[in-house]
């Protein structure tokens, strides 16, 4: 362990190891923050970040654990997008670069359709309104492959 900043945050190195596949064996400064996650149920007893942003003054160990928190947002959406909503066996279809586009924007349209969806079903929760985090894209996804069909059919 190297030098303590005040944010709770030290200095350290990565090092080469035999497991590591790089051919620069140097040194690579880091920070390491660490950090617990209180009134967090099922949470670990503590979590470690290591950063490259050496200067705790221009990244406080506070935020930057905080961002990392969120990052797993987008984790959430891409295994939404490519398990739940795509589905685990289905491919893209398309044989040119613009359809490929065309049908990633369909799926990113698709998924932000079903998390708007689910925006408004938490805004309406009765009592008060809901975390839209808190509701299962899974569930709603397969409340919307059921209801579709109906709603497709019925004449306006």
């Amino acid at each position: 362990m190297g030098e303590r900043f005040a944010d709770g945050s030290y200095r350290s190195t990565l090092r080469w190891n035999r497991h590591c596949r790089a051919t620069d064996r140097t040194p690579i400064p880091v920070r390491v923050i660490e950090y617990t996650l209180p009134g967090v149920p099922d949470a670990g007893p503590l979590y470690r970040v290591v950063t490259t942003l050496l200067d705790p003054t221009a990244a406080p160990a506070a935020e930057l654990s905080a961002l990392y928190h969120e990052r797993w947002d987008i984790e959430t959406a891409f295994d939404e997008l490519k398990t739940h909503l795509r589905g685990a066996r289905i491919v893209l279809r398309s044989k040119t670069p613009t359809l490929v586009r065309q049908e990633a924007y369909g799926l990113l349209l698709a998924h932000y359709a079903v998390r708007g969806l689910m925006h408004e079903a938490a805004l309406s929760a009765l009592p008060g309104a809901r975390d839209p985090d808190t509701l299962s894209f899974v569930h709603a996804v397969r409340v919307l492959r059921r209801t579709l069909p109906r709603v497709a059919a019925s004449p306006t």
